[in-house]
């Protein structure tokens, strides 16, 4: 349909000649407005479950850029906060878990509340009231492999051994929580669709420290399963499938997992990964955060070369992670600017 929004056609599999554009983490501390209704919070996830305030800034970035997309504000950590792990974020140092060490403390795991994130959907009741007509709402989750790494080492580490390690050790007891990730997934993101976000997106921010085999059994297979499930209750509502540093399992993945785009992260060439998926499947990413932090006329000479390697196709421009904090506003402007000049 030619009113339909930009986003929701290209997840549609309709090629545009003008990508729809939205960021990652695009509601965030780049923004001095974010930064000030930060600072009326005490805690990040107590800011997470201020329904007001995250509707505030989920629309932040769309009154200043007019993105194609929203996306919820919220954290992927609001999933084992529902399951009983004490879950908090320490400024300047991430966030912090009661850590499961043991297949024990596995097993003692509570039930999946999902009353207990009610303040995320009424964030999205607000937002959905207000957003342009053009704009598309995006929910999201994390992936299980991601979220439970967390859940075990308690917090964020630079290569995920403490979970690779567990998963060594206790592959059943691993398997244990990823299936309860897996589950509650499924009811969280049918729940933000029942909301009102019209797409949702899986993160799978950790899969690319995995090996070939471990890879296909935590990242790829949960993932799938999520995807069956959300298109069991909800068939036409989209799925993307964000798993960074999928690299070569990319072709494979687009055949498997069920999604309807999969995001691609920096380091993938989108020659290759064009070349390497079939021509009608959305492709999601994948500019460097660094250069948009960097600007000028790198900006410019990537942007340029991202839009012309996926000319033709389905292509949903976004980085391939999250936007920096140190990044400049007027570079995200020059972005826009540069991604819609043939608009």
């Amino acid at each position: 349909m030619a009113d339909e929004k930009a986003l929701l056609s290209v997840l549609r599999r309709q090629a545009r000649s003008v990508p729809p554009l939205w960021l990652m983490r695009q509601a965030g501390r780049y923004l001095p407005e974010y930064r000030d209704v930060r600072a009326t919070t005490k805690s990040f996830l107590d800011f997470c479950y201020s329904p007001r305030k995250a509707a505030d800034v989920t629309l932040q970035p769309i009154r200043r850029f007019h993105f194609d997309a929203a996306i919820l504000f919220s954290d992927i950590l609001v999933v084992p906060d529902a399951m009983g792990q004490r879950v908090s974020f320490e400024s300047g140092a991430g966030p912090r878990l009661e850590p499961i060490e043991t297949p024990e403390q596995a097993q003692r795991l509570g039930e999946f509340k999902l009353e207990h994130l009610s303040p995320v959907f009424e964030t999205i009741d607000l937002v959905k009231t207000v957003l342009p007509p053009d704009v598309a709402f995006i929910g999201f989750c994390g992936a299980p492999f991601t979220v439970v790494s967390y859940m075990i080492a308690g917090q964020g580490t630079p290569d995920q051994a403490p979970a690779r390690l567990f998963a060594y050790r206790n592959p059943d007891a691993f398997a244990l929580l990823i299936d309860r990730v897996v589950e509650a997934s499924i009811d969280y993101l049918a729940r933000q669709i029942e909301a009102g976000v019209e797409v949702v997106q899986i993160f799978d921010s950790w899969a690319g420290v995995l090996p070939a085999n471990e890879f296909q059994r935590w990242s790829a297979e949960p993932v799938r399963r999520i995807v069956e499930g959300v298109k069991a209750r909800h068939p036409l509502t989209p799925v993307i499938a964000f798993i960074r540093g999928a690299d070569s399992h990319l072709p494979k993945l687009t055949q498997m997992i069920g999604a309807d785009a999969y995001g691609i992260d920096t380091a993938l060439d989108p020659a290759w990964a064009v070349a390497q998926t079939a021509s009608n499947v959305p492709l999601q990413g994948n500019l460097d955060p660094l250069v948009l932090v960097a600007g000028g006329e790198a900006l410019d000479r990537e942007v340029d070369s991202i839009l012309a390697a996926f000319e033709g196709r389905p292509h949903i421009f976004n980085l391939g992670h999250g936007i920096l904090q140190q990044t400049p506003i007027e570079n995200v402007e020059r972005l826009v600017a540069r991604v819609r000049r043939g608009a």
